[in-house]
């Protein structure tokens, strides 16, 4: 194809012009950046030199997209903490300010996936698309945006419910020594929140990665990813990220509570958390103080934990509801780290290794658990149960240990330990097997009317089951009750009775 001279000439001159007219409107601008070096690399921490204008918990970038936050601002360097691998990072390498804080990507696509602390999936399932990112480290809802925490949690465990009760919008303690089954209970009462319109947030801190893999699996195979996220770090990762995990979790929370949604949020556990900011602050020299802590471990876990609370109804009538564990010493719960927790928390369930031995599970010490808030959230037909229950339980508790030397126990005193060794059996539970709000108040009236007195210890557990299976026959209009803030009548009581009575009318016949 032949192309003339002249219309050759034409597309010259006007492209030529076009990019005149370009390069005349285009003005240079001048981007500030502030960029330090590296003076020196520890475990999880650098120091850096040469950012003046720095923030507290400034986010700073390193070489190979490795970020830190910056945490002690000295007047001639700062100490940086690591926020992932160390290894690749030397003396001389260029670090710069971001000029913003370490935030997180929040949004439902986040529900029934396994992140870590910086928002990468860990489940094989593809990159998490959120819109909004929220900061990590939020001011706490101002005394005037909460109202009272007035709806129960349920956690489908009968001692719990019925004894140590739990409100949205609560914090309560999980606390025991090892293997004493705490996480059992933080993951039996998210199973329970099926149905119920409730987010769950998991966040194992410095857990073993096959012990988060089995609690994945367990959520998976009952269903409940679909409403739980799972935040991770492991335990060989680096201490900057298992610092920042539950505030990265909780902000996640936020974003849900402030939808006008009720929020689960399980810390596993904060024994772990206070460790690796003792680590990251012994290496950046911080003073220590009682068990070589720092002096503002007790900050940290009241700022965090403090965030945790119901929204008032114009606000959109959110909550978020807070189960921090943490672990024990030789049942130590007079330790720096416990005390903190308990006199931050709202309550505290206390999980006994004695009773673990024992076989009786869950082993939740009732005389050393208690809920400061709860109880106003209880349903009123718990209440009916519960007082009396929790006084025979600890008169019997009292008692046992004078029937263990073989003393000679009067009549009054043989139908006390009696009555109280049916109720322990019945607060026996399996894990993985919550029971359902009608079928506690079948058993615990059937309980506190003494039904279950004459039973065998031997034959309690079919007798349970039994009565479980026949709290499908309460009144429709009875068990509706249960639900609702009106108290039980004497006819509700007599139709739950009956109900019992009828389920062992078998066993009364067998003895």
């Amino acid at each position: 194809m032949n192309i003339e001279p002249e219309s050759l000439g034409n597309v010259f001159d006007s492209a030529f012009t076009e990019i005149r007219q370009v390069r005349e409107a285009f003005t240079p601008q001048l981007t500030p950046r502030e960029v330090g070096t590296i003076t020196g690399v520890a475990t999880g921490i650098a120091r850096v030199n040469g950012l003046p204008g720095v923030g507290f918990e400034e986010l700073v970038k390193f070489p190979g997209d490795l970020f830190g936050i910056a945490f002690n601002i000295d007047e001639d360097d700062i100490g940086v903490v690591l926020l992932g691998e160390y290894r690749l990072l030397h003396t001389g390498d260029e670090v710069e300010r971001t000029g913003r804080v370490m935030d997180v990507a929040v949004g439902d696509a986040l529900l029934g996936r396994v992140i870590d602390p910086l928002g990468r999936p860990l489940d094989g399932k593809g990159p998490v698309s959120c819109t909004r990112r929220l900061p990590i480290e939020r001011d706490a809802t101002p005394i005037m945006d909460r109202a009272p925490v007035t709806m129960p949690l349920q956690t489908g465990i009968k001692v719990i419910d019925a004894l140590i009760p739990i409100g949205r919008g609560q914090r309560e303690l999980i606390l025991g020594d090892r293997q004493t089954g705490k996480t059992a209970i933080a993951i039996d009462t998210i199973l329970n929140q099926r149905d119920q319109d409730m987010v769950c947030i998991y966040c194992a801190i410095g857990q073993r990665a096959s012990a988060v893999a089995k609690v994945v699996a367990d959520l998976s195979e009952k269903g409940a990813m679909e409403y739980t996220i799972v935040v991770v770090t492991e335990g060989n990762d680096p201490p900057g990220l298992t610092y920042i995990a539950p505030y990265v979790a909780t902000s996640i929370a936020e974003y849900f509570m402030e939808q006008g949604r009720d929020v689960l949020i399980v810390y596993d556990d904060l024994t772990h958390h206070a460790r690796s900011y003792r680590e990251l602050s012994l290496l950046l020299r911080r003073p220590p103080g009682r068990e070589a802590f720092p002096g503002d471990i007790f900050y940290i876990h009241s700022r965090l934990l403090e965030r945790a609370t119901h929204l008032r109804s114009e606000l959109g009538g959110g909550s978020l509801t807070a189960l921090p564990i943490i672990e024990t010493e030789a049942q130590n719960i007079s330790a720096y780290i416990p005390t903190n927790l308990i006199s931050i928390t709202d309550g505290q369930i206390y999980l006994s290794p004695t009773l673990f031995e024992l076989g009786i599970l869950p082993a939740v010490d009732v005389g050393k658990s208690v809920s400061r808030v709860g109880g106003k959230a209880q349903l009123a037909a718990y209440r009916a149960v519960a007082g009396s229950l929790k006084l025979a339980y600890a008169q019997f508790e009292e008692l046992e240990t004078f029937a263990r030397f073989g003393a000679r126990l009067d009549e009054h005193t043989r139908k006390i330990i009696a009555h109280g060794q049916r109720i322990r059996a019945c607060l026996k539970q399996p894990e993985f097997a919550p029971v359902s709000v009608p079928e506690q108040i079948a058993v615990l009236l059937a309980l506190l009317d003494g039904l279950l007195d004459t039973i065998p210890l031997d034959m309690m557990p079919k007798v349970e089951g039994a009565l479980r299976e026949a709290a499908a026959e309460i009144p429709v209009e009875v068990s509706r009750r249960f639900f609702s803030a009106d108290t039980l009548t004497d006819e509700d009581r007599e139709a739950v009775l009956r109900v019992a009575g009828n389920a062992l009318t078998v066993f009364q016949t067998e003895l």
